[in-house]
């Protein structure tokens, strides 16, 4: 059954799905093609008759992914700014919006993975998803203000700027799929939790959501303005282009090659070193004009006073990724490398893990290093702001591997959306029944977090906020309850570390 709403820029027709209404691919912005690459987005132009919606728009390029959402095969595309709207009705319900961002380490991803899809939000909970591409990688987060001068200031933020075009569109737009733009939520994963992390701490963002949702990541993954200058340099070196000009006249296929060696050259030049930028030299940029100062810094100054937010993490977040064999020697230096001034770090993860292996314990570590630790820190920067913030720790185990992930990262998001039957997730989650009871209760949450700024329903205990002086996190596996100060031995190591 085809469907029609009307947008500030014409009329798009959508479909029935599953029981809602799907407008799969409308442009919130024109195409960052030709003149337009490298610069903010701009407003897409309006168009005659009615715009077909019944198909997801491509990606924006990126290099082929590994990662468990299935990425391998993506169209893409550099005309890649769309968004896809999921709804329980095409009407004046003034319903409660979520704007999903997709992770991808900021540079693969996009918003029609089947992970995402808002069907249950809309059947379940009254609820209007809606999930966007943003540009990526070099193309979205390469810093050219060295290279470009006047209009290039905040391109290490395009793919930034994306997402708050894409907010734009929601408040102008989102009225005609039934949607209610002053209760809007944004909320993403891994990069797109990092991007939530970005926006809360965005002058510019200020008043286009009242709730936030980050999902293992927060507000500590950004770069500074020299060190992204460097990176871009490397960028026009590896292109062999000496100017704007060149750069432009480049094929999204060379550049994403480009964009491959210099992440390969900062990897390897980041080995051992917990400071470096890894194979992620391309995130968003601290450039003292759209992003004035560091997000978490931001956020306790009170940038996101006014907005509810729930953030968390997984226990295990990084067995996705491999780190080689560890023995206690080798451990204990990392340790050392990650904690220089925290003596005794090892034997203090090995106290609350006595018969965890030594890689077990590097996993706690990068776990801690990347994402609760943040996660940590942007809730006390929420807090100090007389801000509300929720907090949660996610354990339930993946089965697959033999046990191996544990609670590893992006296992959450199912849950979260409960897509446990969506293509790719039972392998994740590895053979037995589906934890559909947990997914249950975590769609509970989510849909009520979405819909009043608070997770408090039915399905768990009492939630209360998360303040520096309880530290009340709700644990979410097998058992749901609410724990006091998680990992605290572990934290107050960090604490040395700021």
């Amino acid at each position: 059954m085809a469907v029609v709403a009307r947008t500030q820029q014409g009329e798009v027709e959508g479909r029935e799905k599953n029981g809602a209404l799907l407008f799969a691919g409308i442009p919130y912005a024109a195409p960052p093609v030709g003149a337009r690459r490298f610069l903010p987005p701009e407003p897409h132009e309006r168009w005659a008759g009615v715009r077909s919606a019944q198909r997801f728009g491509p990606a924006a390029p990126q290099l082929p992914g590994e990662g468990v959402l299935g990425l391998r095969d993506v169209r893409w595309d550099e005309d890649c700014l769309t968004l896809n709207v999921c709804t329980p009705a095409v009407d004046a319900g003034r319903r409660p919006v979520v704007v999903w961002i997709h992770g991808g380490g900021f540079q693969t991803g996009q918003g029609a993975i089947p992970w995402y899809d808002g069907t249950s939000f809309a059947r379940k909970g009254g609820v209007v998803t809606v999930t966007i591409n943003y540009r990526l990688g070099a193309l979205g987060f390469a810093h050219l203000a060295g290279i470009g001068g006047a209009g290039y200031e905040s391109s290490g933020l395009n793919g930034i700027l994306d997402q708050i075009a894409a907010l734009r569109w929601v408040r102008e737009n989102i009225a005609a799929f039934g949607g209610d733009p002053e209760k809007v939520t944004i909320a993403g994963e891994s990069a797109g939790g990092m991007s939530v992390g970005v926006l809360l701490g965005t002058p510019s963002a200020r008043g286009l959501f009242r709730g936030a949702i980050a999902q293992s990541g927060a507000a500590q993954h950004v770069i500074p303005d020299a060190k992204a200058r460097e990176v871009a340099g490397r960028l026009a070196d590896a292109l062999r282009a000496d100017g704007i000009e060149a750069l432009r006249e480049r094929s999204p296929a060379e550049i994403l090659d480009a964009h491959r060696r210099v992440a390969a050259s900062y990897l390897e030049e980041s080995r051992g070193d917990p400071t470096g930028l890894g194979g992620m030299p391309f995130r968003p940029v601290v450039d003292g004009h759209v992003l004035p100062v560091p997000p978490v810094e931001s956020v306790r100054k009170g940038n996101a006073a006014d907005v509810a937010i729930l953030v968390g993490t997984n226990a295990d977040e990084t067995t996705i990724w491999t780190y080689g064999e560890f023995d206690e020697e080798r451990a204990r230096r990392v340790f050392g490398r990650y904690l220089p001034h925290a003596e005794g770090a090892y034997d203090t993860y090995r106290g609350a893990r006595p018969a965890a292996a030594p890689a077990a314990l590097i996993t706690a570590l990068t776990t801690d290093s990347t994402f609760r630790i943040p996660a940590v820190r942007l809730a006390e920067a929420q807090h100090a702001a007389g801000g509300r913030v929720f907090k949660y720790l996610f354990t339930w185990r993946s089965r697959a591997l033999g046990g191996r992930l544990g609670a590893t990262h992006a296992l959450e998001i199912p849950f979260a959306f409960d897509t446990l039957t969506r293509a790719g997730v039972e392998a994740f989650l590895g053979q037995g029944p589906l934890p559909s009871d947990l997914a249950g209760r975590m769609h509970a949450a989510w849909t009520a977090f979405v819909a009043t700024g608070d997770p408090a329903c039915d399905a768990l205990p009492a939630w209360p906020m998360y303040e520096p002086a309880g530290r009340k996190v709700m644990e979410l596996g097998d058992a749901c309850r609410l724990l006091h100060d998680p990992g605290a031995a572990e934290r107050e190591l960090w604490e040395l570390a700021r």
